[in-house]
């Protein structure tokens, strides 16, 4: 952990204390279990680098498919307020589950470190869901768990989907995963220094930014989907994030924003993903 993550042992006991008092108001990770349960979902658990991952697939998956669907979920509830890091960041909405649920093809669901009710663990700490949600100790350990989860498949090419906050992981995941043929993100936080820069909030020093790294591969298709009246992360940035990427597709729902109306208009999405690229940039 840096010299910011260790100051944060300073201050977390305290502020756990009032974030479990809220916390116990509603439980995400219930929620996130009933809904799993719902959707006829299974739950094994991965090893990663430090962390242990939770990976939800469909029950119906075949590990004979040659193309895997991967989702990432964005960054659910860090924090309960200025100063306040939440005790369990899980989604308090389970969008990206019922995506997946909405996917024909073979998929899973890849659980981010200390989510899903793995906060309570030795190795995690606030910070791993904060400032450094999008840290190397975070990624690499997310990229060793997809390596292993693609091996239980029997190493088929992958498709790698990611909302908000999971969309950064799952680009940073595609320059070191072997085996990605494309690069889909759902109103995708790709630099979040001017997402933090634009919305005031405090930089996220200790975490990577995938708009700083080299381009990705030309053999990886990316597919870059927000919704036109998005004010979170609205689409020029992610046209000024992706200035420097090869044929990059950017896809802009004219009705859509951060969080409407995504499961409407999945299947349809979904379709045309698996279409060959027309443009570099297209709406619907």
């Amino acid at each position: 952990m840096t010299s910011a993550g260790r100051r944060w042992n300073r201050l977390w006991p305290a502020l756990a204390l009032g974030a479990a008092t809220v916390a116990c108001t509603y439980d995400p990770v219930r929620n996130l279990e009933v809904e799993s349960a719902a959707l006829g979902l299974t739950r094994i658990e991965v090893p990663g680098t430090l962390f242990r991952h939770v990976v939800l697939q469909k029950a119906d998956a075949s590990l004979s498919e040659q193309l895997l669907h991967v989702y990432i979920d964005g960054d659910g509830t860090p924090w309960l307020g200025p100063g306040r890091p939440a005790a369990d960041p899980t989604p308090r909405n389970p969008l990206v589950l019922r995506l997946m649920a909405l996917d024909p093809s073979p998929a899973v669901y890849l659980g981010r470190p200390c989510y899903l009710g793995q906060g309570g663990e030795g190795v995690c700490h606030p910070w791993h869901w904060t400032h450094g949600r999008y840290s190397e100790t975070v990624v690499a350990s997310m990229a060793a768990a997809l390596v292993r989860v693609r091996a239980r498949y029997g190493n088929p090419e992958l498709v790698l989907i990611g909302y908000s906050g999971g969309g950064t992981i799952a680009m940073l995941l595609a320059a070191r995963v072997p085996g990605v043929r494309q690069l889909v993100t759902l109103a995708g936080n790709l630099d979040p220094e001017q997402w933090a820069r634009r919305h005031g909030y405090s930089l996220l020093e200790t975490s990577l930014n995938p708009s700083r790294n080299e381009p990705l591969p030309p053999a990886i298709r990316q597919i870059h989907i927000v919704g036109a009246q998005d004010r979170n992360l609205p689409p020029e940035s992610l046209r000024a994030a992706l200035a420097a990427q090869p044929d990059p597709e950017l896809w802009v729902l004219p009705d859509a924003d951060h969080r409407c109306c995504w499961e409407a208009l999945w299947p349809e999405l979904l379709a045309r993903i698996g279409e060959a690229p027309k443009s570099a940039e297209k709406p619907p």
